[in-house]
């Protein structure tokens, strides 16, 4: 069973640092649900039996954490895109078309996306959460065992 107060955080986390990179410079985005979906699994670990959780529970993890950090930034991304809204109807008006049909476009379209992007990112840095913990505990088991032989 996964904590979900880890996952939440993870999602939430994966939304932030999304939004931040979208704001500050676009092409680095993605770390935020790569960076979500990883501290999703890194630290759910904690709290399960470590050798159960594999690569497709960590995928999992990330896979809902990036599905709750994807709908932040929509929800986040379309209450900023109601100022443009305005800009957009004005436009409109002028060729001629529906008032907010582009509106509704640009944020189904925004939607799509970013679910999509941070489910995909999120199941990566979840899988990428898990090899990390597992190759922590072997080394730390191969340290604990060399100190022993040695002795």
């Amino acid at each position: 069973m996964a904590d979900w107060k880890i996952i939440g955080l993870g999602g939430l986390f994966n939304a932030v640092l999304s939004i931040i990179f979208i704001v500050i410079f676009f092409p680095l985005f993605f770390l935020g649900p790569l960076t979500g979906g990883f501290l999703a699994s890194y630290f759910s670990q904690r709290y399960e039996d470590y050798a159960k959780m594999d690569l497709k529970d960590g995928a999992i993890a990330g896979i809902i954490s990036g599905m709750i950090g994807g709908l932040i930034i929509t929800i986040i991304l379309i209450m900023g895109f109601e100022a443009i809204e305005v800009i957009i109807n004005l436009i409109s008006l002028e060729i001629g078309m529906i008032p907010g049909a582009n509106t509704l476009v640009a944020a189904y379209i925004i939607f799509q996306l970013s679910i999509i992007i941070s489910i995909i990112l999120g199941a990566l840095g979840g899988a990428i959460g898990i090899m990390v913990k597992k190759s922590e505990k072997e080394i730390l088991h191969n340290n604990k065992r060399f100190h022993y032989e040695k002795k």
